[in-house]
């Protein structure tokens, strides 16, 4: 039986699957409130957890959850094993506090243990209780996720002084992005095995598209293809929805199978830019639309999306970005409305010489 999942993986390795998959990024900025629960609530107990992520697979049968039963403390997860000090939130993910701002600081930090420190620990425990009852229900977690190393670095040490530090101090940071790039490594190795069957990894970071193509390839580009390469065999899937059209090129050769991007790039631009190398998954926007919209709306965004970049393959009907708070659940109706009713265009006739 051809299932959501099995078109989402067919439309990812550059396949042209029927219907186009629909899949959508969701975790804690949008599920308690769709649910109606505490934000705090909902990282604190599993069952609540497991509840609302079992609701939305029935509620939404068509759609694909990226990366689905995802354990997350909003973006904590990696900075709270650097020392972060985290702020929680009834009514919205936590917010992080850099450590410090001094690069030597970093540059000579031990690296964190997975399996010891910050949150990480918490997540895994929960991952394997949860894996062994899903996978004992005939379902089990697919894929798991990180945050990349640029975000990383900047909740750490501070947007600013990351960017700053990109000129100023680039051996440094250099070797503080190496840093977190092991510990990234690490932490999806440790998630995965958790998992029986483990079909797919995410990496999210939109620090990625502030930099320039030069610091791109000097900064970013050695420690994105470092991460995606250990991970061959598996779906690798990348988010970044900083408008960043100057990259788009470069970051096909990165080594991800799927790219989530921001809806304010045309998404036929980007399948011309990118080529015929990386699923593009998107690319409706995501709080103008997706929030704000109406269903129609949203059904005629989603099939010129479709019209632009779906004939070909490698077509993953999304929002630019995450589910955004407030999102209607009509909306996301919508978005497999269009999925199921698009038909490929039909070529057209060529005329013949007399």
């Amino acid at each position: 039986m051809t299932t959501p999942w099995n078109r989402f993986k067919q439309a990812a390795r550059l396949g042209e699957p029927e219907p186009v998959p629909v899949a959508l990024i969701v975790d804690s900025p949008w599920l308690p409130g769709y649910a109606g629960i505490d934000t705090l609530d909902y990282y604190l107990f599993p069952e609540k957890w497991l509840r609302i992520n079992l609701d939305l697979m029935a509620r939404f049968p068509e759609a694909v959850w990226i990366p689905g039963f995802w354990v997350e403390y909003g973006m904590a997860a990696l900075p709270s094993a650097f020392g972060a000090r985290i702020h929680f939130y009834h009514d919205r993910p936590p917010s992080i506090e850099p450590v410090t701002t001094d690069i030597s600081h970093w540059a000579n930090a031990p690296l964190p243990d997975v399996h010891e420190d910050g949150f990480m620990p918490l997540a895994l425990r929960i991952y394997e209780h949860m894996e062994s009852r899903l996978y004992a229900d005939g379902m089990g977690i697919k894929m798991i996720a990180a945050r990349g190393p640029m975000v990383t670095a900047g909740f750490v040490m501070g947007i600013t002084d990351l960017m700053m530090g990109i000129v100023t101090h680039p051996a440094e940071i250099n070797q503080i992005l190496d840093k977190i790039t092991t510990t990234i490594i690490r932490w999806l190795r440790a998630q995965l095995d958790m998992l029986h069957e483990p079909e797919g990894i995410m990496l999210l970071d939109d620090v990625v598209g502030m930099v320039s193509l030069k610091h791109y390839q000097e900064f970013v580009a050695p420690h994105l293809q470092r991460i995606f390469s250990e991970f061959n065999g598996l779906l690798k899937i990348y988010h970044n929805d900083t408008p960043c059209a100057h990259l788009h090129e470069a970051l096909a050769e990165a080594g991800f199978d799927v790219f989530n991007f921001s809806h304010e790039v045309d998404i036929g631009k980007v399948k011309a830019s990118m080529g015929h190398r990386v699923a593009l998954m998107g690319n409706v926007a995501p709080l103008d639309l997706g929030v704000r919209g109406t269903p129609p709306e949203v059904e005629q965004a989603a099939l010129s999306c479709l019209d632009k970049a779906a004939p070909g393959g490698g077509m993953i009907l999304s929002f630019g970005g995450g589910v955004s708070p407030g999102t209607l659940p009509e909306n996301i109706d919508a978005l497999l409305k269009a999925a199921r009713t698009w038909r490929k265009p039909s070529p057209s006739p060529t005329s013949k010489e007399s």
